[in-house]
C-alpha cells in the first residue's frame, strides 16, 4: 500500500485506535491522526501494518472546548496611615 496525505487507514496492530487519517509523509515516517484524538508517528519500517479504512470509519477528534479565564476583582489599595 502506498502511503500518501489525506488517506484514511488503520493499523493492523492497534485497532483500538480507530482508523486514521495521513497527515503526512516523509521517507522515514508518516503522521496519522487517530480517532482516539492522537497523533501518532509511524515509521516506515511499520508501513506493512497499515491498511486503508473506509472514510466513513475516520471520525476526527472534536475541538477541544475553548478556555473560559475567570475574571480577577480589581485591587484594592490600602490607606497609608
Amino acid at each position: 500500500m502506498t502511503i500518501k496525505a489525506g488517506n484514511i487507514v488503520s493499523h493492523a496492530c492497534a485497532l483500538e485506535w480507530g482508523a486514521g487519517k495521513v497527515l503526512e509523509v516523509t521517507a522515514a515516517m508518516a503522521t496519522i491522526q487517530f480517532s482516539d484524538g492522537k497523533n501518532r508517528k509511524i515509521a516506515a519500517s511499520h508501513f506493512t501494518t497499515l491498511q486503508p479504512a473506509a472514510a466513513s470509519a475516520f471520525t476526527p477528534p472534536p475541538d477541544p472546548a475553548p478556555l473560559v479565564k475567570a475574571i480577577r476583582a480589581p485591587r484594592t489599595v490600602k490607606k497609608k496611615k
